[in-house]
């Protein structure tokens, strides 16, 4: 059995509230994850969890025991990274997704300067707009952008940002410029048909909210192919400032009704985040996003604050 094996079950039950969503979290199986916690039991002598169809709840024992349970788990980590920097520099391979369009420039150079610098770190990235999980897809993380999706998976988060709507210089001198968001419907607009991509467009500026479900003129599935569509002139589009906002300085780009910015139903503003199926963050991947965070940083993304 790995070691604390069955005290991290434990505690993830307890966090998960759920037997499946534990062990989904951990990689294993619910009836596994059921043997090692009575297993757990078994050693401590003491009833841990009351089961039911429907609920898992702590026993008085259970309560008493979480914490200190957590605390082993949160010290186990702590040493094996203590142990993992005594070791050298980072090696392995880090299987990660990411959205397309970091893979433009952003990403590669952050992997080319890590690559560099530590040569035993190997990378291999799936880039996809869909949405591709830890467990299922045998990932270390999955880096997403837009609006964190309610789920066991731990989040990582990377930089905030604001959506505009764009197009490009020829378009505008072709069909001209949207005064408001409510004539979008006047122009042709570009959508990103992936899953979870926001149907209703939420414009907010500081006096005014405009909410509008729009017909595509044009469509894709990728994150690059609105883009490209826009640069092309192929019509308007909502881009993430961060990718946008280089473009449009050099004259590629046009920011439209640039007092609003779209946002979700509940008025926030997207953001750029890893999510992982543990609290175990490996080494190599902490170092990654920490560099991609950093590299945010110094190109100026997320300076506004997040709403």
């Amino acid at each position: 059995m790995k070691p604390l094996w069955g005290i991290r079950i434990f505690c993830a039950v307890v966090e998960q509230k759920s037997f499946v969503s534990a062990a989904r979290q951990l990689g294993t199986s619910p009836s596994s994850a059921t043997r090692a916690l009575q297993a757990l039991e078994e050693e401590l002598g003491a009833m841990l969890l009351a089961r039911s169809s429907k609920q898992v709840e702590l026993t008085m024992a259970g309560e008493t025991y979480y914490p200190a349970a957590r605390q082993m788990l949160d010290l186990q980590q702590q040493a094996e990274d203590e142990l993992s920097q005594q070791a050298g520099a980072p090696r392995g391979l880090l299987r990660f997704s990411a959205p397309e369009t970091l893979g433009r420039e952003l990403l590669p150079a952050v992997l080319g300067r890590l690559a560099d610098t530590h040569p035993g770190l190997r990378f291999e990235v799936l880039y996809s707009d869909s949405t591709l999980e830890p467990i299922r897809d045998k990932l270390d993380f999955s880096i997403r952008g837009a609006f964190p999706a309610s789920s066991e998976l731990i989040g990582h988060p990377l930089w905030h940002y604001r959506r505009h709507l764009y197009a490009s210089p020829d378009y505008v001198a072709r069909h001209g410029a949207p005064q408001s968001p409510s004539d979008l419907p006047q122009h042709r607009v570009v959508i990103h048909s992936a899953p979870r991509v926001l149907k209703a467009w939420n414009f907010v500026s500081s006096d005014e909210t405009v909410s509008l479900n729009l017909n595509a003129w044009h469509r894709s599935n990728s994150g690059n192919g609105v883009l490209d569509a826009v640069r092309a002139g192929m019509g308007i589009a909502r881009l993430g400032d961060w990718l946008a906002e280089p473009l449009a300085a050099r004259g590629e780009l046009v920011r439209l009704c640039p007092d609003f910015r779209i946002v979700s139903s509940h008025g926030d503003d997207p953001q750029m985040h890893a999510v992982f199926a543990s609290r175990s963050m490996p080494r190599k991947a902490r170092l990654l996003l920490d560099a991609l965070r950093q590299e945010a940083r110094t190109r100026g993304f997320g300076l506004h604050p997040p709403r």
